[in-house]
């Protein structure tokens, strides 16, 4: 990147810096921010901007994101309360996730024939994860009970994980229906998924050991143990790789691992870390999106695009949430909330970014496209109608105290933090 583009860049991080605060009690969200600004930069904008999308420095922070992402929402889910009170993002997890990627494919066939099944559902699968981050109105505002509030920030913080192996395990099986050798790749796919899970549990349950363990003699400062969280991400996905698993994958794992065994102090300090680092990462991945992979992306979009970005939001995402929560008496206002509030965002950019990387598949440039326009579409659809959807649906939610959305639930942090936002 040139030094001009550089320079626009980090004035821009110090500028929106000094509104963050003020722009938290406003319908504009700062992933729209950065997008915009990365248009600007790109080449359908002032072309400061000139890197390629697969270029080593976009992949390097796009893995960088996605292990932080991973490692933190994996580390934020208390499994036990998970368990005990949190029933509606685990339907929507193993009831919603899967439809959400079958009617996905089923959708994207009708307008994309060529694509076939199988990568059509490697395009419903890049787009199955949400990212609450991205209407975080929703996920952050009192007026909103508690136990939905918590089931999108739930299912936005496990679904990215869940939805990783199973999109492993379709790439080989596409690479495979389109006539390479798709015994290898499902062998690797199985070796990846087994050894990055087996790696990822060691290191968290042994790293987060040493932490506790150095922290509560008085050996590690508090700065310490928060950049551990950066140092346990990267050895976990680093030493997944060295034994032939899934970085990502043994990544998401000692995030579980550590979230769940160690004392609340320390986890408490190691999230605090990976939600700065990480947020940081994640706007600067939102901005490059902009600049280097919406153009050419909206050069290849027609009319088809269009309509399956349209539908991926809306129906492949509001029928499998209706059908996983039937039977728990909830409201149709809350069913229609829940499936309006999966926004796509940087789980989908970095899956796209590692499904270029796959040269066995005849259409993974489609592909690629078809998902960052959904994603691109996402981050104002639902940025824009976070804080008007807030306001309707806590007017009425709130009619009805009785109601089982109003049952209390267990706390779980936020991805980007417990920012008080419009009420």
């Amino acid at each position: 990147m040139e030094h001009l583009a550089f320079f626009a860049v980090a004035l821009f991080i110090l500028a929106f810096g000094s509104i963050s605060r003020r722009i938290e009690t406003t319908m504009v969200t700062p992933p729209m921010l950065f997008v915009l600004f990365g248009l600007l930069l790109g080449g359908d904008g002032f072309d400061l901007v000139h890197l390629a999308k697969d270029n080593h420095l976009i992949h390097l922070l796009a893995e960088l994101t996605l292990v932080l992402v991973l490692f933190t929402d994996a580390s934020r889910i208390d499994l036990k309360g998970l368990r005990r009170d949190h029933n509606i993002p685990v339907r929507m997890l193993l009831v919603g996730l899967p439809l959400c990627m079958l009617l996905g494919a089923l959708a994207a066939m009708p307008l994309f024939p060529h694509l076939g099944f199988w990568s059509a559902m490697v395009l419903a699968i890049v787009l199955a994860p949400t990212d609450a981050a991205l209407g975080q109105a929703v996920v952050s505002s009192d007026r909103i009970p508690i136990r939905i509030r918590q089931a999108l920030n739930v299912e936005s913080g496990l679904n990215d994980g869940f939805a990783l192996p199973v999109l492993l395990f379709f790439i080989c099986l596409a690479a495979h229906m389109e006539g390479t050798n798709g015994q290898d790749y499902l062998l690797i796919a199985a070796q990846q998924l087994l050894f990055g899970a087996l790696a990822g549990i060691l290191v968290g349950r042994l790293g987060g050991w040493v932490v506790n363990k150095t922290h509560t003699a008085g050996w590690m400062s508090h700065s310490f143990v928060e950049l551990s969280a950066l140092g346990l991400a990267l050895a976990a996905f680093a030493g997944s790789e060295l034994i032939g698993g899934n970085g990502f994958i043994g990544a998401f794992c000692a995030g579980v691992v550590v979230g769940n065994t160690l004392p609340s102090r320390c986890g408490e300090a190691l999230i605090e870390f990976g939600e700065t680092e990480g947020q940081f990462f994640t706007l600067l991945t939102f901005l490059f999106f902009a600049a280097l992979m919406v153009p050419p992306a909206l050069q290849h979009a027609d009319w088809r695009v269009w309509v399956y970005a349209l539908l991926s939001l809306t129906l492949v995402r509001l029928i499998p949430v209706a059908i996983s929560l039937l039977g728990m008496k909830l409201k149709m206002r809350t069913t229609l909330f829940l499936g309006w509030f999966g926004p796509r965002g940087i789980a989908s950019i970095i899956y796209g970014l590692l499904l270029l990387e796959e040269l066995e598949l005849a259409h993974r440039e489609e592909v690629f496209n078809i998902a960052m326009i959904v994603v691109l579409l996402s981050v104002f659809l639902h940025g824009l109608t976070a804080w008007p959807c807030v306001q309707w649906y806590a007017k009425h939610i709130h009619q009805s105290p009785d109601r089982p959305e109003h049952d209390e639930v267990g706390h779980i942090p936020l991805r980007l933090g417990n920012k008080k936002k419009p009420k």
